[in-house]
């Protein structure tokens, strides 16, 4: 036999805000770039979000005062070039694409070099336990943000966008490990007392597709939306940290304890 718990949540959207928003979206930004957070300067990368309330969207539980579990906005690269965060994420990214794909390290460079084309930094984060579904809403009201803002003569003609997020590589034998866990899960009774915070605890990313044929990359996205935008992409790569991993991370690795193999995806379109 098994047991389940249903709990309602209802999800409210607004508008960034600066006198409460700063720290969660701070961490929300610090979990999108993963290790390499640091050297892109997310504390300033957190004001220039905070700075242009009218444009993208937090999603809370407990009201406006509360922290956002998700965001979703869009920066104009040429507009704030000189901001510390976008000089150094468009450093970071014609560095990782050099290393990686030139035809596309080519293209940003040539974006990044003139003045006609508009390029929008497209930053989307959630917590894991977020439902996909949230997803779509916040896409219709950037969408519709947008064209409001261009509207009122702001600057929010994108010719192109760059969306930056995660994925995780599994190798065969770790994909092994991980459905044969899953399987056991399964299988195994729950008791009623069993809290529903305890069964999430070994919920896997969003991006993992149950009984799905495995990637021939082994590359799977941690949100399922982000596999979308590689049908409209120009570009598309995912790429290894920059900053090295942490010590203890790599003993674990070399002890074959399973952990993930997170990296980075840039997909320009």
């Amino acid at each position: 036999t098994s047991w389940q718990s249903l709990v309602d949540v209802s999800f409210e959207f607004f508008d960034p805000n600066p006198n409460v928003d700063y720290h969660a979206i701070k961490r929300l930004l610090t979990q999108l770039f993963q290790r390499d957070a640091e050297q892109l300067y997310v504390h300033e990368l957190t004001e220039l979000v905070l700075s242009q309330p009218t444009v993208g969207t937090t999603i809370k539980t407990d009201g406006i005062e509360s922290d956002p579990y998700a965001l979703f906005t869009v920066l104009n690269m040429h507009l704030h070039h000189q901001n510390t965060s976008i000089k150094a994420i468009a450093n970071y990214l014609l560095s990782v694409t050099e290393a990686h794909d030139p035809a596309f390290h080519s293209t940003l460079k040539a974006l990044f070099s003139q003045s006609e084309a508009h390029v929008g930094l497209v930053l989307c984060e959630r917590l894991i336990n977020m439902p996909v579904q949230v997803v779509p809403p916040m896409y219709n009201m950037l969408a519709d943000e947008v064209k409001w803002a261009n509207a009122d003569g702001e600057p929010y003609q994108f010719t192109h966008l760059v969306f930056i997020s995660r994925v995780y590589h599994l190798s065969e034998d770790e994909e092994s490990i991980l459905a044969n866990s899953a399987s056991t899960r399964r299988s195994r009774p729950t008791e009623p007392n069993s809290s529903l915070k305890k069964q999430k605890k070994h919920r896997p990313p969003d991006g993992e597709q149950n009984g799905a044929a495995r990637p021939a990359d082994g590359i799977y996205p941690y949100h399922p939306e982000d596999d979308i935008l590689l049908k409209p992409a120009l570009h598309s790569m995912t790429y290894p940290y920059v900053a090295p991993l942490p010590a203890l991370v790599q003993e674990n690795r070399a002890r074959d304890t399973f952990g993930l193999d997170i990296r980075g995806r840039v997909v320009l379109v």
